[in-house]
Order: structure tokens, then C-alpha cells, then sequence
């Protein structure tokens, strides 16, 4: 895995988070509501991760794949364990369907909180980055004398 492939499954999750500081809206719903002041604390701390690893490889590297694994755990506990067990941690499973209620959806049902559209990718683009994140540290640990 190259830094360059790195860098830029990076930046493609960085520019599909930032819909999540602007919202992206239709005339029937949204694809994310704008939730910088829930989320910006992510952004930024995430934005911090990959200029670290684009300047700073040597601490970036690490950065980049710790935020991403804890920020992998805090969206599964979210979202996916919700759709696994019916029940979380985190807010009710009504909840969960009255705050995506217009969001654009893969499926909709009201027996099971599946994740949107957004949330999904988001998970998606998480999981990518950590997983190209760990395969560059194991080669350039490889590539060390």
C-alpha cells in the first residue's frame, strides 16, 4: 500500500465527512443534515490526522489509524449495533428512526434501524482508511533495516 493511495482514501473520507459540517438537502429529505456543532470536534480532530500524515508520516501514520479505529468503534456502537440487536447504547432504537426519519435510505422499514445512505458510506470509508492505514505501517515496517 502506497502513502499516495493512503493520502488519498484519506482525503476522499475527509470530503464526504464534510457533507456531514455543510448537510446536503433535497426537496424530500437529506442525504445528512448539517451537524457541525454535534460532529465538528470529529472533523477537525480527523482534518489534524491526515495533515499529520501528510506532513509528519512517522506520527501520522499511527494517528491516522488509531482515530480511525476509535472512531470505527464509536459509529458501529451507533449504528450497526442498533441494527445487529435491535437495542444500544446509545439513544433509543425510536429515537433512531424519529432522527433519520428523512434521511435518504438503502431500505425503509420500521422493524429494524438500518443505517442511511450516508452513515453507511461514512462506515465504509472509515473502515478503507483504517485498513489501508494498518497493510502501510506493516510494509513500511517491512521495508526498515
Amino acid at each position: 500500500m502506497s502513502r499516495k493511495h493512503c493520502i488519498a482514501a484519506q482525503i476522499v473520507l475527509l470530503a464526504w465527512f464534510f457533507l456531514d459540517m455543510t448537510g446536503l438537502y433535497f426537496s424530500s429529505g437529506y442525504l445528512v443534515t448539517r451537524s457541525y456543532k454535534d460532529d465538528g470536534i470529529y472533523f477537525v480532530i480527523y482534518s489534524v490526522t491526515v495533515l499529520l500524515f501528510a506532513f509528519k508520516n512517522s506520527i501520522g501514520k499511527w494517528a491516522v489509524t488509531v482515530w480511525s479505529l476509535i472512531w470505527f468503534v464509536v459509529q458501529f456502537l451507533c449504528h450497526e449495533w442498533y441494527t445487529i440487536f435491535g437495542k444500544g447504547v446509545m439513544g433509543s432504537l425510536e429515537g433512531k428512526f424519529r432522527f433519520f426519519s428523512g434521511s435518504l435510505k438503502w431500505y425503509e422499514t420500521e422493524s429494524r434501524y438500518i443505517p442511511d445512505v450516508y452513515h453507511t458510506i461514512l462506515h465504509i470509508l472509515i473502515l478503507y482508511v483504517l485498513i489501508t492505514s494498518v497493510i502501510y505501517i506493516r510494509n513500511t515496517k517491512k521495508q526498515s533495516p
